[in-house]
C-alpha cells in the first residue's frame, strides 16, 4: 500500500478555472457516466484496430443504489486503468486521459466520439460525496486491480484491489447534503436527462434507460417519415405531430448533426421557447440555445449536436467563439431553404400550414435581416376572404385601388376580423383588400416591413374613416352649414365628456354609419407594441380615439330638428359605436341595454337619476282583455 498527495499543477489548473464551472451539483452523475462511456467506446476502438484480444462481451454500464449503505455506484466494462494510469489521469487534476487517447488514436474513425477533454468531470464527484472510490482493472492483461479512495483532500490511498472484470467501479459515498441523490426516483430522472441517447446501453434498476441511436445519428436517407415522427415522440410525448422538419448534417467547416421540427406554434410566443436540446456527443448539454442558434429559431423543437460547441462555458465566451457564429448562420440558411421549398413544391400545402408558422417567419424577419430577405419568398400575407399572398403579389393586387395621393401604397389590415366586420365591408365594398394581422408580434412585424419597404404603410381598417384609409385628391361636401356642425359637434361633446375622446365631423357617404369610433394608427400601435414589450408607463396609458360623425346621414341630420331628447339619442348613438369596437362595458353597458329596450317598447327613452334611461311599464291599454281580443285584420285596419 503506498499513500501520496494529489499534484495540482498551476499550469493544469487555469485552463480549468477560465473554462469549467459546475453551478449544478446534479451534473456530476452526467461528468461521470460520460467517462463510462468514453472508458466503453475507447475499448471498441482498440479492439478495431487489433490491440484487444477476444471478444468484448456484454459492454452495459451499470448504476446501482445503495440506500443503506448511502452508496451510489457507477460501473463499466471498458477499458480500464492501471496504477500507473490511475497515478496520471486521477492523481494529477486536469491531466485528461481522454485528451491523451485522442493525439494517440487520433487516425481512429470513431475517436470523434469521445465526450472528455478536460479531465475535470470526474471531480465534479466530491460535490456530492464524503468519499470517492475507484475500483478498476485494466484491459492489459500483465496488470492487476487497482483501488484508489480520497475523501476530497488532498490525501488519497491507492492499493492494490479486489476486481477481476475488465472495466472501472466509481464507488460515491453521498455526503449529508446531498442525501436527494440516495433517492431512486431523483436518479432516474436525472439519468434521463442526461444520458437518455447516449451510445452505450445504460442499466439502471434492471432497466435500461437510452435510446444508443436516436434519429439524428442516422443518415437522412436511412430515415422514413414515420421514424422522424416516433421521434418526435419520444421528445415530447404530450405534443401534436410537427409540421415538417430538417434533418442537419454537416462534417465541414465545422461538426454538426441533429434533427429541427416545426411545431404547430400557438399565437404566445415565450410558451414554444427553449424546446431544442443540446447534445456533445449524444450527451445532453443544455436546452438553453439560444447562443447557438437566432432568437428566432428557438421557437423551433428538436436536438443539435456537436462536438464543436464548447461546454460549461459562460454564455459570452459562446457568443464570441467562430464555430459558434458558423453554425448559426449555417441553420438559419438551412431552415430558409426549407421554407422556400416548401413554398415552391407544394404552394397550396403551405399555405395550411401558414396559420402555425407565421408568427415564426416573422419573428424571423424581425430579428435577422438576412432572414428577412429570403422570407419575402414564401412569406405570406392572408385577406379576410382566406387569400393568400406574397408580399409582391400583394402590392400588385392592390395598387391600382390602394396607392395614396402621395404615390404611397396602404396595405389595409384587421387584428380582429369579428370585432372589426363593419369596417372590413366598407372596404370590401369600396374594392380594397384587407388582410390578416392578429398575432402578437404582427406591430413589429409590420413595423419591420415599413422601415425595408419605404414606398409602403400599413393601417388598420379601423384608424380612419373608409374615405381617409387611402387618401386621395377628392374632398366631400357636407349637407350642414358651419353653424350646423358646431351646434352637432357640441352636442356630442357635451354628452360625452371625455378628454381621451377627440369628435369630429366629417362628410362621408350617407350610407356609411352615422357615428364610428377611429383609432389613430401611429399612437395606437405604440401603445399595443410598448404594452407588449412591458414598458409600463407608455403601454398603460389610457387609450385615444375619435368619435367620428357622419354630418351626411340623414338620422344625424335629424338630431338638430329633433329637439326632445337629443342627448339621450347622442349617448346612445355613441354607445352604439363602441359596442362596435367592443368597448362598451360594465354600468354603460347595462345602461345602454336597458335604454334600449326602453325604446322597444314604444314608451321612448327615460332618464333615471343617474342619467341612464329606465325601462318603463307597459301601458295599462295593453293588459284590457277588450285590446288583447280585437281582431288582428281590425288592428291592422287602426294602424
Amino acid at each position: 500500500m503506498t499513500t501520496g498527495k494529489i499534484n495540482v499543477q498551476t499550469e493544469n489548473i487555469f485552463p480549468i478555472i477560465k473554462k469549467f464551472l459546475y453551478s449544478d451539483h446534479e451534473i456530476f452523475l452526467r461528468e461521470i457516466v460520460s467517462n463510462a462511456v468514453d472508458a466503453t467506446k475507447k475499448l471498441q476502438i482498440l479492439s478495431s484496430k487489433g490491440e484487444v484480444s477476444g471478444e468484448l462481451g456484454d459492454l452495459t454500464i451499470e448504476i446501482k443504489l445503495d440506500e443503506k449503505n448511502k452508496t451510489l455506484t457507477i460501473s463499466d466494462k471498458g477499458i480500464g486503468m492501471s496504477e500507473a494510469e490511475v497515478n496520471k489521469f486521477i492523481n494529477e487534476v486536469a491531466f485528461s486521459s481522454a485528451e491523451a487517447f485522442l493525439k494517440k488514436h487520433k487516425d481512429a474513425t470513431d475517436s470523434s466520439s469521445i465526450i472528455g477533454h478536460f479531465g475535470l468531470g470526474f471531480y465534479s464527484s466530491f460535490m456530492v460525496s464524503d468519499r470517492v472510490e475507484i475500483q478498476t482493472r485494466s484491459h492489459k492483461k500483465t496488470t492487476k486491480a487497482v483501488h484508489w479512495s480520497c475523501d476530497g483532500s488532498p490525501e488519497y490511498t491507492l492499493e492494490t484491489g479486489h476486481k477481476k472484470e475488465r472495466g472501472t467501479d466509481i464507488i460515491l459515498h453521498i455526503n449529508k447534503d446531498s442525501k436527494e441523490f440516495l433517492e431512486k426516483a431523483r436518479i432516474q430522472t436525472l439519468l434521463e436527462k442526461y444520458c437518455k441517447f447516449l451510445p452505450v446501453e445504460i442499466k439502471f434498476d434492471d432497466k435500461v434507460i437510452n435510446n444508443t441511436a436516436p434519429a439524428w445519428t442516422k443518415k437522412p436517407t436511412d430515415l422514413k417519415d414515420e421514424d422522424y415522427q416516433n421521434f418526435y415522440k419520444e421528445l415530447y410525448p404530450f405534443s401534436e405531430p410537427p409540421l415538417f422538419w430538417i434533418h442537419l448534417n454537416v462534417d465541414y467547416p465545422f461538426n454538426l448533426t441533429g434533427i429541427l421540427y416545426f411545431p404547430k406554434l400557438s399565437n404566445t410566443i415565450e410558451v414554444q421557447k427553449n424546446k431544442i436540446q443540446l447534445y456533445c456527443n449524444q450527451v445532453f448539454v443544455t436546452d438553453e440555445v439560444k447562443e447557438i442558434v437566432p432568437e428566432f429559431l428557438t421557437l423551433l423543437h428538436g436536438v443539435i449536436d456537436s462536438p464543436d460547441i464548447p461546454l460549461n462555458v459562460s454564455r459570452s465566451y459562446l457568443q464570441s467563439d467562430p464555430n459558434v457564429k458558423k453554425i448559426n448562420s449555417y441553420i438559419t440558411k438551412k431552415v430558409a431553404d426549407k421554407l422556400e421549398e416548401l413554398f415552391k413544391k407544394d404552394r397550396k400545402s403551405y399555405e395550411e400550414k401558414w396559420e402555425h408558422i407565421n408568427i415564426f417567419v416573422k419573428y424571423g424577419a424581425i430579428t435577422d435581416d438576412k432572414f428577412y430577405d429570403r422570407s419575402k419568398k414564401f412569406g405570406l400575407y392572408q385577406d379576410t376572404e382566406d387569400k393568400f399572398y406574397t408580399l409582391e403579389e400583394y402590392q400588385e393586387a392592390v395598387k391600382a385601388e390602394q396607392t395614396n395621393k402621395d404615390k404611397k401604397l396602404i396595405a389595409l389590415y384587421s387584428n380582429n376580423t369579428v370585432d372589426q366586420d363593419s369596417y372590413i365591408q366598407s372596404a370590401v365594398n369600396r374594392s380594397y383588400v384587407v388582410v390578416k394581422l392578429d398575432t402578437v408580434i404582427d406591430n413589429h412585424f409590420i413595423n419591420t416591413v415599413e422601415q425595408k419597404e419605404s414606398d409602403l404603410s400599413f393601417v388598420r381598417v379601423d384608424s380612419e374613416t373608409i374615405d381617409k384609409l387611402v387618401e386621395k385628391d377628392e374632398v366631400g361636401a357636407s349637407v350642414l352649414s358651419e353653424k350646423e356642425e358646431t351646434t352637432l359637434k357640441e352636442l356630442f361633446e357635451k354628452e360625452i365628456d371625455d378628454n381621451m375622446v377627440n369628435v369630429e365631423l366629417k362628410p362621408l357617404n350617407p350610407e356609411d354609419q352615422p357615428v364610428l369610433i377611429t383609432k389613430p394608427e401611429f399612437s395606437r400601435r405604440m401603445k399595443e407594441m410598448a404594452a407588449m414589450s412591458g414598458m409600463g408607463a407608455m403601454g398603460d396609458m389610457p387609450e385615444q380615439y375619435n368619435l367620428v360623425v357622419n354630418a351626411n346621414h340623414p338620422f344625424v341630420n335629424k338630431i338638430l330638428t329633433q329637439k326632445k331628447d337629443q342627448g339621450t339619442v347622442v349617448k346612445h348613438l355613441y354607445d352604439l359605436a363602441l359596442l362596435s369596437q367592443n368597448m362598451l362595458k360594465g354600468k354603460d353597458l347595462t345602461s345602454f341595454i336597458e335604454r334600449s329596450v326602453s325604446m322597444i317598447e314604444g314608451d321612448g327613452p327615460k332618464k333615471s337619476a343617474g342619467g341612464a334611461a329606465k325601462t318603463t311599464k307597459a301601458p295599462k291599454a295593453a293588459k284590457e282583455p277588450k285590446e288583447a281580443k280585437e281582431p288582428k285584420e281590425e288592428k291592422g285596419k287602426k294602424s
